[in-house]
């Protein structure tokens, strides 16, 4: 992808419709080498968007789905202790190999279970892989120090094996939810973008590429909905990612038009906890649609 322009239409290809900042910070991503941090509340496609890539590009994805208390151990490599054991019940029942010889036999690659950061380190057929390590911010301050070198010199060290450098560094993309702050040794590492809830017109244009069978009316109508669902005071503001999922799920009931009826029924496709269920359904979501459809009309 040799231009921003480039990169829209082709992240578009893959029914993921972004504006010219991110796709900006995309391409510079690519053209510098440098890991990308995508910032945002839940929902907003960072996700996708390392999907959208990979797939653009041809290449592999590799995801590392963060969690708390991962740690380098469980990201890198693991050895394959049930083969291992298997291999020195073996060679005792055999009076095989000595004890040194066998030690150096079991710690080789045929007994090594690659984790994601070592498969992004590999060299891959197509060229270098898309890592995606989602969610950092679920993780801890160590895992965030580790990471530090990993991305920096794109290499991992096994201590009975040595160091495994990247041949061509893969592409990274570094996504948080911002349930706490990311260290700012990080942040430097990369390039940083704030991925926001889209505009009236932009959340249109990706509800049509991929929810194509929807009328531009119920389009219309949905994404107003949810827009203004956002300015409500819930404990969890509804993504473009149940904008879609509210979408599909009124085509599957052949629904036309909202109507209070049928969001009371649906609600539980766009907003995730009881407290906002219960704090919207009935006369709110009567009160939003009226505002909805006036705003539509005006």
């Amino acid at each position: 992808m040799d231009s921003i322009e480039e990169v829209q239409s082709a992240l578009g290809q893959q029914n993921y419709i972004c504006g010219r900042a991110l796709a900006t910070v995309v391409f510079l991503s690519q053209r510098l080498g440098r890991p990308l941090f995508l910032e945002g509340e839940a929902g907003t496609g960072k996700t996708e968007i390392a999907k959208a890539i990979a797939a653009a590009l041809g290449r592999r994805l590799i995801r590392l789905q963060c969690y708390e208390g991962l740690d380098a151990s469980s990201a890198v490599y693991e050895w394959n202790f049930a083969e291992q054991m298997i291999a020195i019940r073996t060679a005792e029942a055999t009076g095989g190999a000595d004890r040194g010889a066998l030690k150096a036999e079991l710690f080789t690659e045929d007994y090594l279970i690659e984790r994601p950061l070592l498969q992004a380190m590999r060299e891959q057929a197509g060229g270098p892989p898309v890592l995606l390590i989602d969610e950092m911010d679920r993780t801890d301050e160590p895992f965030e120090a580790f990471l530090l070198e990993a991305l920096s010199d794109f290499q991992v060290s096994i201590p009975e094996l040595g160091v495994i450098k990247a041949a061509e560094p893969p592409i990274v993309i570094l996504t948080s939810n911002r349930t706490r702050e990311v260290h700012d040794a990080l942040k430097r590492r990369c390039l940083y973008h704030w991925v926001d809830y889209p505009t009236f017109e932009r959340e249109i244009e990706i509800l049509q590429a991929r929810a194509p069978e929807a009328s531009e009316a119920l389009s219309r109508e949905v994404v107003a909905f949810v827009q203004r669902l956002r300015t409500e005071d819930l404990f969890k503001a509804p993504g473009v990612a149940e904008t879609i999922d509210w979408a599909k799920c009124l085509l599957a009931l052949d629904v036309i038009a909202l109507s209070p009826e049928v969001i009371a029924d649906t609600l539980g496709a766009i907003l995730k906890y009881k407290d906002d269920i219960q704090k919207i359904e009935g006369s709110a979501a009567k009160r939003i649609l009226e505002e909805v459809r006036e705003g539509l009309d005006g």
